[in-house]
């Protein structure tokens, strides 16, 4: 019975650190789309290294393609900038594998999200799924 209680006293700070809790600032909105990369308007992201624009989430999302068949989505609201601020992310003019928060100068990766400068919080991220021949679907 001791030791049934010792085991039980252990394994409550494990359940209560392994909770994962969202304080992200961009909310999570539920959106379920699907985008036809064959389509002109989706012609950069036939190649590796390829990104776009795309419609949907909080401020529209960019989507790049990391690999053959592995694509990465965020959400272009900036998680520092304010409510005054409705300037979504932009691409970087000079490095294209940064997106630009104009009205903070905060910088975020294009290939994962993570901060480079002037922000703690990487991009909102969505779920990626790839037909394996034209169709991505971007989801949350």
């Amino acid at each position: 019975m001791k030791l049934g209680i010792i085991f039980l006293t252990g394994m409550i700070p494990f359940t209560f650190s392994c909770k994962k809790t969202s304080n992200h600032p961009v909310p999570s909105i539920p959106f379920d789309i699907s985008i036809n990369t064959s389509l002109p308007s989706y012609n950069s992201l036939q190649g590796v290294g390829g990104w776009t624009y795309v419609n949907g989430g909080v401020q529209g999302i960019v989507v790049y393609r990391k690999s053959s068949d592995e694509f990465v989505a965020f959400d272009r609201k900036s998680p520092i900038s304010s409510s005054e601020c409705k300037k979504p992310l932009t691409t970087n003019p000079d490095n294209f594998l940064q997106l630009e928060d104009s009205c903070t100068n905060a910088k975020f990766s294009l290939f994962d999200g993570s901060p480079i400068s002037g922000s703690e919080f990487g991009l909102r991220q969505y779920q990626t799924q790839w037909n394996g021949s034209s169709i991505l679907r971007i989801f949350n």
